[in-house]
């Protein structure tokens, strides 16, 4: 008897697209001599829907035996939609619902990072839009220019400006505000090299095995912004060009993160890599399987095909 896989894809938030864009490329490679693909569409509002009918959630994840979290951002990788599987006993891959909080809190990231001793560059958190100026002035003062203006909560590089002086700082902490960020953080801005790697939990032998390292080239006049990620203008080298010593950080540091965070089944961390050590900035719980997506491109360059992977993540799933 096959096993029902319900994919999650959508969702309200501002990566609705990309999300869509995972669940497709789940939907597509899910091995379907061992697995019957279910696709789950949650709408911009938060409706789900199975088979083109609204449905509840309660009832269609009765009918499944596993779920696969094809959503990004808000909603899907701060924890939420891991509750309510939670809550109906469904099997899932990724990190569970405290994990997920934890690594999409970009402050409590890196505060974890500091715990254990790890490189991430100086910030500063504003909560409240009425501090905004004070932060602003403080940031001038206090910081290099230019510095990295991130929202709190949001993935995929969503919202993500570099700027430098009072007045386009302000003007790119009160920018996030209005489109109902949670929280600003802002960082000092390190030069370095780009890179991510992958951490998969029970694969070939290994109880967390890193995949090869991804330097990130974006275009000159750009940071691995949201646009840089998905308008094919990036260049991805796997395996990067890192020296043996810097890789081997590299794989220490993304295992450190994975097990902080306290991470199941897969993730992927990035970096900056400078002269002076390397720098962890974030996690990401559910790391986008697209065509154009990082995760994907290093598990290929080392011979393991998607379906392959997806078919590791379910038994990740059932084996809790």
């Amino acid at each position: 008897m096959q096993t029902i896989v319900g994919v999650l894809r959508g969702g309200p938030s501002r990566e609705h697209e990309v999300s869509l864009k995972t669940g497709a490329s789940i939907l597509a490679n899910l091995p379907g001599e061992r697995f019957a693909a279910r696709d789950i569409y949650i709408d911009r509002q938060g409706q789900w829907h199975d088979r083109g009918r609204t449905v509840s959630p309660e009832r269609v994840l009765r009918q499944i035996d596993v779920a696969l979290i094809g959503l990004h951002g808000e909603y899907g990788e701060d924890g939420e939609v891991q509750k309510l599987l939670e809550r109906f006993g469904v099997p899932y891959a990724g990190a569970d619902s405290f994990g997920s909080y934890l690594a999409m809190h970009k402050v409590m990231s890196k505060m974890h990072a500091q715990e254990a001793g790890l490189l991430t560059p100086a910030f500063r958190h504003i909560e409240r839009a009425e501090d905004s100026e004070a932060a602003a002035h403080d940031i001038t003062r206090e910081f290099s220019q230019p510095v990295v203006v991130k929202p709190l909560g949001w993935g995929s590089s969503v919202g993500v400006s570099i700027v430098g002086g009072y007045a386009p700082v302000l003007a790119a902490i009160d920018e996030l505000f209005a489109a109902d960020a949670s929280g600003v953080l802002v960082e000092e801005y390190v030069r370095g090299r780009e890179a991510t790697l992958g951490i998969v939990e029970g694969f070939r032998g290994e109880t967390l095995y890193a995949l090869p390292t991804i330097e990130i080239v974006p275009p000159e006049s750009d940071f691995f912004s949201y646009d840089a990620k998905y308008s094919g203008t990036t260049r991805e080298v796997c395996p990067g060009n890192f020296s043996r010593v810097d890789t081997e950080e590299l794989q220490r540091i993304a295992r450190v993160m994975h097990r902080a965070l306290g991470l199941r089944h897969y993730s992927r961390s990035d970096f900056i890599v400078t002269p002076k050590g390397i720098y962890y900035l974030e996690t990401n719980t559910l790391p986008g399987l697209t065509p154009e997506s990082l995760m994907p491109k290093a598990l290929a360059s080392v011979g393991v095909s998607l379906p392959d992977f997806l078919g590791h993540l379910v038994n990740l799933a059932l084996e809790r």
